[in-house]
């Protein structure tokens, strides 16, 4: 046990250890998980959006009011009918191995993200075609027309459209690219990449901003970072020790149990995140018990929100009840097909588990135990659950290795599999019914848990031909009436994440709605 522990501190005194050139500003960060998937389309992890977002550049982006701005694209055109969209690079984009960004490498991109994406599949299900016309232009033509076009270009999470080479951007959606070239403002540092313990990038010298003033995801990405580390400590005490000792610049997710601490230490900042984050109960329709909607209802009426808010956050500062699927205090927030649900009926759930006959099938969910703002869902959910009659079985593991598994379709959770699981959505990733990836019932192609009901395609397709606000908020309540009546998901809460940095560390005014280091400075 004492080697052990030696070891342990010596490896972590190695990652903390400071940059021999004093000449290099250097920033160091405990981010929310350990990096270990670098192919951000392949992954959903928010993690992984956040290397995406490091390396790799965008179309179009949004911005501080979540409009969507250009970015890589110079110039854009429609045609009159809707139909063709015509796109031109702007000049100066290079790749990391000093390649020119072309037409081909954007339509390739655009391809395999398309393939993964649940907004993505819904355009790819409206395309005619995507064409090359010469090297900085290229064309999406569509069958029929798609109102959101840009908003699904400048998507802003899960999965963002980000762009690669040609030659990259051909591997297989469903396989993990093995080369990381991008365009953005950092470079990744590979060589220094691992996993566990940490993953390097580098200000990308040759990157060329837009020339407009960042806002939000948007604007000019301007770098005064020469090298920042994204360094692994699982344990939350020791990262708060770490930020105290200025051995680290930021814990980019901080575990609110060492928020009065830090708010009571001098040199030490507090941010409050800009957008909200969503507690969601996610089932598992492959696998029994959660096959059954009968099933899946009795769990909408079983859960209910308080305890799940309290258990994981606990500041009242910071989380609020709100059952709308689209989040509160947003053009299509509602509470329509709610009613009952999410309210701790345990008499509801039980008729609804005898009628269908339960047979007491375990509920496996995976607990991911090194994130503190959602560690606490899957104990709280299977205490609820259990009052109604299910038989629950919590499987700690790190949160890496959960959303590993998540993806996996080996079978029931004897073979590998899962039932169900607790987790939280940025709400710039469920503001709509074509943007949520929750909401996408697209049976095999939908995201983990794998929903399948054709019906509620439909309806989020009347959401995408709706022309006028009215017509889109009557969709996407009839979007989210069907979406309770099938249990795509269940959202469980609403919570603003706050993250700590040592008082040398400047951000933008206005926080962007990820965690990005351009415009960010150290003194």
């Amino acid at each position: 046990m004492r080697r052990s522990l030696i070891a342990s501190v010596a490896a972590l005194a190695t990652v903390l250890s400071p940059v021999v050139s004093s000449a290099q500003t250097v920033l160091k960060a405990v981010m929310e998980s350990d990096v270990k998937i670098l192919d951000p389309i392949w992954s959903g992890a928010y993690i992984t959006r956040n290397y995406g977002y490091m390396v790799y550049d965008t179309l179009f982006s949004i911005d501080e009011k979540f409009d969507v701005k250009p970015q890589m694209v110079d110039t854009w055109k429609t045609s009159d009918d809707g139909l063709v969209w015509t796109f031109t690079l702007r000049d100066g984009l290079e790749w990391h191995d000093g390649k020119p960004v072309t037409a081909e490498d954007c339509v390739a991109s655009l391809k395999r993200w398309s393939a993964k994406d649940s907004m993505g599949l819904k355009l790819a299900s409206f395309l005619s075609e995507y064409k090359v016309v010469d090297a900085k232009t290229f064309q999406i033509v569509l069958k029929e027309k798609f109102g959101p076009l840009l908003q699904a270009l400048g998507k802003p999470s899960v999965v963002v459209p980000f762009m690669m080479p040609a030659r990259i951007a051909a591997t297989d959606p469903n396989t993990q690219i093995s080369e990381y070239v991008g365009s953005g403002p950092f470079v990744l540092k590979l060589d220094e990449w691992k996993p566990g313990e940490k993953i390097v990038f580098l200000k990308n010298t040759k990157y060329k901003p837009r020339a407009e003033p960042a806002s939000g995801l948007a604007g000019g990405k301007v770098v005064t970072l020469d090298r920042v580390e994204w360094v692994w400590i699982p344990d939350s005490q020791t990262q708060v020790n770490a930020l105290i000792n200025g051995e680290i610049d930021m814990i980019g997710s901080l575990d609110f149990d060492n928020l009065p601490l830090l708010e009571k230490t001098k040199g030490i900042k507090i941010l409050k995140g800009t957008s909200p984050g969503q507690f969601t109960f996610r089932p598992n329709w492959l696998q029994p018990p959660f096959n059954d909607v009968r099933i899946r209802r009795a769990a909408a009426y079983a859960l209910s929100q308080p305890d799940v808010m309290q258990a994981n956050i606990g500041d009242q500062r910071y989380y609020r009840a709100c059952k709308a699927l689209f989040t509160c205090d947003t053009p299509y927030a509602s509470t329509v097909g709610m009613e009952g649900l999410l309210e701790g009926n345990i008499s509801k759930a039980k008729e609804l588990l005898a009628e269908a006959k339960y047979d007491g099938t375990p509920v496996v969910m995976p607990q991911p135990t090194d994130l503190g703002v959602i560690k606490q869902i899957a104990p709280v959910v299977k205490a609820q659950l259990e009052k109604a009659g299910f038989k629950v079985e919590v499987q700690p593991m790190d949160w890496q290795s959960m959303v590993t598994r998540l993806i996996s379709k080996k079978g029931p959770p004897s073979e590998g599999g899962w039932n169900a699981y607790g987790t939280s959505w940025s709400q710039i990733d469920i503001l709509d019914p074509l943007m949520n990836p929750s909401i996408a019932a697209t049976c095999e192609k939908a995201r983990a848990g794998w929903p399948c009901d054709p019906e509620l395609e439909k309806l989020r397709d009347v959401f995408i031909r709706a022309e006028t606000p009215a017509a889109k908020k009557a969709a996407a309540d009839a979007v989210q009436v069907r979406a309770l009546e099938v249990v795509t998901h269940l959202p469980l809460g609403e919570w603003y994440g706050v993250f700590a940095t040592r008082d040398t560390i400047t951000y933008p005014a206005v926080l962007p709605q990820v965690g990005v280091f351009w415009g960010v400075t150290k003194k």
